[in-house]
């Protein structure tokens, strides 16, 4: 029996030893769907059924808030329905005739979840629930949620076809935290609305427990729950430069499941500085020393994938006239790709250098210049 117990150890040891060194960083979740997406690259670093339609419940108010931000009337005064009011679900007590700057409504849209906030947000910058939803699904195709449908601005389970992916809602949230006032909103912790008047001060503490103190690295998100979408969640967080957006729905341990995605993400992804802005270097004669690309490019890449980076320059044909009258190149010439292990992974455009043309003087600029010298008056006095 021992020596049979014994050969029994030696094989768990050694199929141990056989699992691949990364073993440990393989993520589990308990969500239906899930993705741990890059904020910079759009890389997608996790996903579980992550193309899956599913009910989104309230991270629908995500879409709401940019739309509201975008419309420029954050400083208006929105006077408060009775529609608004008799929104059900979660609610920041809104009564009717209020007068609240629209800033503030998607405050506590974001930070409490307020439907009634999310009905008189969609009215003021909408026109109507009918024409803000529009506008929600213009934006959705703008971005590329090529499987959501969007039907009202809070996620209620009122309507049938409402719905997205984990993978859609990473690509909003991506578009969103490019926002600087969104990003300010997302990732507040407590805010105060104050009535001008005095009749009213609330003060609103975010819903969002990663946020609030459950996990350090946390830069924002939003929380959402209905009966029949379940809990779904919509987080970001930042570490060492590592931005990355994480996103469950239908999750029984939302939270959890988000800090196992991120720490096992930040221990194992750096942002490596594939391309650097600036000239780039060509051999081609016509090209050298006019080349440049105006941002720089970082991918987030694990140790063992350092090796596999590449960047290839794929540059226009210089054409014959291009070599006769420079105007005629033009100002985009090419693009370099980036390649991870031989897989394109992300591009930027290539730009020509023109030759700073010095404007000839008219007759009228000879002619000023001379009288101001006889009448002795200095250039630029």
């Amino acid at each position: 029996m021992k020596s049979k117990n014994l050969i029994l150890s030696c094989i768990a040891v050694l199929l141990l030893l056989a699992l691949p060194q990364n073993a440990s960083a393989k993520i589990y979740v308990s969500a239906n769907s899930a993705i741990l997406m890059e904020q910079e690259s759009g890389r997608v670093i996790y996903e579980k059924d992550a193309h899956t339609q599913r009910r989104i419940a309230s991270i629908t108010k995500i879409m709401t808030a940019i739309l509201a931000i975008e419309s420029g009337k954050m400083n208006d005064m929105v006077t408060i329905s009775e529609n608004a009011v008799r929104t059900e679900g979660s609610s920041i007590y809104l009564k009717a005739g209020d007068k609240i700057p629209l800033e503030d409504l998607v405050y506590g849209l974001m930070l409490r979840s307020g439907n009634d906030a999310a009905t008189a947000i969609a009215e003021y910058v909408g026109g109507s629930l009918d024409g803000f939803v529009y506008l929600m699904k213009q934006k959705a195709e703008e971005i590329g949620m090529k499987d959501t449908n969007f039907e009202n601005p809070h996620g209620l389970d009122d309507h049938e076809n409402h719905y997205s992916t984990a993978y859609d809602m990473a690509l909003l949230t991506r578009y969103a935290m490019e926002n600087d006032m969104y990003k300010k909103i997302a990732g507040t912790e407590k805010y105060r609305s104050e009535d001008p008047d005095g009749d009213w001060d609330r003060v609103w503490k975010n819903k969002n427990k990663l946020l609030t103190g459950l996990y350090e690295y946390t830069t924002g998100g939003k929380t959402g729950f209905t009966k029949l979408a379940k809990r779904t969640l919509v987080s970001t967080a930042e570490k060492d430069g590592v931005e990355l957006i994480a996103v469950t729905l239908n999750d029984p341990d939302d939270w959890d499941d988000h800090i196992n995605m991120y720490e096992s993400a930040f221990k194992n992804y750096k942002m490596a500085l594939v391309l650097e802005k600036g000239k780039v270097k060509t051999k081609d004669s016509f090209y050298k020393n006019k080349l440049y690309v105006k941002e720089d490019i970082a991918y987030p890449i694990t140790a063992k994938e350092e090796e596999g980076l590449e960047v290839k320059y794929k540059l226009s044909k210089v054409k014959g006239d291009w070599k006769k009258q420079e105007q005629n190149v033009p100002d985009i010439v090419g693009n370099a790709e980036i390649y991870l292990d031989g897989k394109l992974v992300d591009s930027t455009a290539i730009y020509y250098e023109h030759a700073k043309v010095k404007k000839n003087k008219s007759f009228f600029d000879h002619f000023k210049s001379m009288f101001l010298a006889v009448m002795g008056v200095e250039k630029d006095g």
